[in-house]
């Protein structure tokens, strides 16, 4: 039987500083691949290549990937300035009714990061260019040096609510997670609930409620070695389950809680 494809939202990129190209972290393929049990697909983001009905018909699910672009503040009714970074509106015009479109038909996604903040937007809700600045929050950013598995190194516990949808799918009300963020949700979009909180009180899992399907997004980069990290696998193998569910015809897959 054919696996379901995931399609892998990418991000614009240059080359050497000239030459243009859409990628994914190889990272981001081996999770789906590996652990979800999926076909990966790297998607353009960019509305002059594709378009949100080709790819709902073309993928079984949707990863929405982290990535150095931020959501344009535009989207959330504020002005840029030099604090919300860089930025992708090509990818901002696939992926915010993209985020809409899935949780209308159930079809599974699940948002990592910039994904995580993506989802927020899409729904209606507002973010942070620096959580970092606001008083009581710690640095979330990525550490400046040392290797992979030092910047991925989990740096932080996310406690979730009791009982739903978070603690049912870890077996656990905490974990430990790594943090390469600088961006924070300030407003939970419409039925955007948060299910997890750093101990600061940042937001760091978020679910979309009474979604028919699944849609789930985390601050967090689950993506990183996640065949052996006890909070990754679980994530990334449910949301296969819910993607080879809908690839078989069997509608969405609700979520669960304890």
């Amino acid at each position: 039987m054919a696996r379901p494809v995931i399609g892998i939202i990418g991000n614009h990129y240059l080359i050497d500083d000239s030459y243009p190209v859409h990628a994914g972290g190889t990272m981001n393929s081996e999770a789906i691949a590996q652990v979800a049990g999926c076909m990966p697909l790297l998607v353009p983001s960019d509305p002059r290549f594709v378009s949100v009905p080709e790819l709902l018909e073309a993928c079984d699910g949707f990863l929405l990937t982290g990535g150095r672009p931020n959501v344009h503040p535009e989207e959330y009714g504020e002005n840029p300035t030099e604090a919300h970074g860089a930025f992708d509106r090509n990818r901002d015009a696939i992926s915010l009714p993209l985020v809409r479109a899935c949780v209308e038909r159930g079809q599974p996604i699940l948002g990592i990061c910039r994904g995580f903040q993506e989802v927020n937007v899409a729904m209606g809700g507002t973010l942070h260019p620096e959580i970092r600045e606001l008083p009581g929050r710690d640095n979330h950013r990525m550490p400046p040096d040392g290797t992979i598995e030092e910047k991925f190194a989990l740096r932080h516990s996310v406690r979730f609510t009791t009982g739903g949808v978070f603690h049912h799918l870890m077996g656990a009300e905490e974990v430990m997670t790594n943090t390469l963020h600088g961006q924070g949700v300030v407003k939970p979009g419409n039925r955007v609930v948060i299910d997890g909180y750093a101990p600061d009180g940042t937001p760091e899992a978020i679910y979309v409620d009474g979604a028919p399907g699944f849609a789930l997004s985390v601050q967090w980069h689950p993506e990183y070695n996640a065949a052996n990290d006890p909070v990754s696998r679980p994530l990334f193998t449910a949301f296969g389950d819910a993607a080879r569910q809908w690839a078989q015809g069997q509608g969405p897959q609700a979520l669960k809680s304890a």
